[in-house]
């Protein structure tokens, strides 16, 4: 069975929030569209909405230009930093799953990623594993991994970016006999574990939602703060969840419900925070 994990890169990182996540939530969401580039002094000002204090920002930034996310320039001799073009690629391949949901129907069939790596790589090992779990893989057997076949073009992507081809073979299934698929299903997936995650999610974020039906008037650095929370907060689940179709799902899947929550989240306090970033930024 699969287990639920972070982003191993460290661009999906969001357990308890850290402040790198919520600077990559920050720069993923309104950075891109002016360059991916922001001042130091604009994203302290932004992170302190979020009660981040300077010296943890400082502390972020650097660890995510370590970690190739970020990159130091300077713009009209202001100094900042901007999304590296492997931070772009990822979160423009995260708006896929983040903002969109894809349709999975059991014609469709399957894709199944078969690999042997020797122990002598066992880090290489450590990297498939991690990367086809945060695609949404399941575990069908041991070095065979199964998702749904809209999946296939994203792992075949990722598998050539990290350079992991020569370790892997992608094949096109369907299944057809002998266990009944439903039980299979809760072999191959953790769905218990990532209902869960769906569950702590709508706790979290539907009495948020429930302020702001209510409020009568508009706070937007208010706005700014719980959207870029909650963006942080869901931008994982899209990615540990297959997206399997709905006839094999449980009866009382969450994660419609916790999408239809993010969805309406977006839609109340996206623009707001937008301009709240405009009268920091000036751009």
């Amino acid at each position: 069975m699969t287990t639920l994990t972070a982003d191993p890169q460290g661009v999906g990182e969001t357990r308890g929030l850290q402040p790198r996540a919520l600077i990559v939530t920050t720069y993923g969401a309104f950075a891109r569209e002016a360059g991916g580039w922001l001042s130091v002094s604009s994203l302290i000002r932004l992170m302190a909405d979020l009660e981040v204090d300077e010296p943890a920002v400082r502390s972020s930034i650097s660890r995510l230009k370590r970690r190739g996310i970020l990159e130091a320039a300077k713009l009209n001799s202001s100094a900042g930093y901007a999304l590296s073009e492997r931070a772009r690629e990822i979160l423009a391949e995260g708006d896929r799953r983040i903002f969109q949901r894809p349709v999975s129907r059991l014609s469709d069939g399957w894709v199944l990623a078969v690999f042997s790596v020797p122990e002598s790589e066992r880090d290489r090992r450590h990297v498939l594993r991690s990367r086809l779990t945060w695609l949404g893989f399941g575990t069908a057997a041991p070095g065979v991994w199964i998702a749904p076949a809209h999946l296939y073009d994203e792992a075949r992507e990722e598998l050539e970016r990290l350079e992991l081809t020569s370790y892997v073979n992608l094949f096109r299934a369907e299944y057809l006999a002998f266990a009944d698929i439903r039980a299979c299903i809760d072999q191959w997936w953790n769905l218990e574990g990532l209902q869960r995650l769906y569950d702590e999610f709508r706790t979290s974020w539907q009495p948020v939602l429930a302020r702001w039906r209510r409020r009568r008037s508009l706070d937007e650095g208010q706005a700014f703060a719980d959207y870029i929370r909650a963006l942080t907060h869901w931008r994982r689940l899209p990615f540990l969840d297959p997206g399997l179709p709905v006839e094999l799902l449980p009866a009382n899947w969450h994660g419609s419900r916790a999408a239809d929550l993010f969805e309406s989240l977006q839609l109340l306090l996206r623009e707001p925070a937008h301009r709240h970033v405009r009268a920091i930024t000036g751009r």
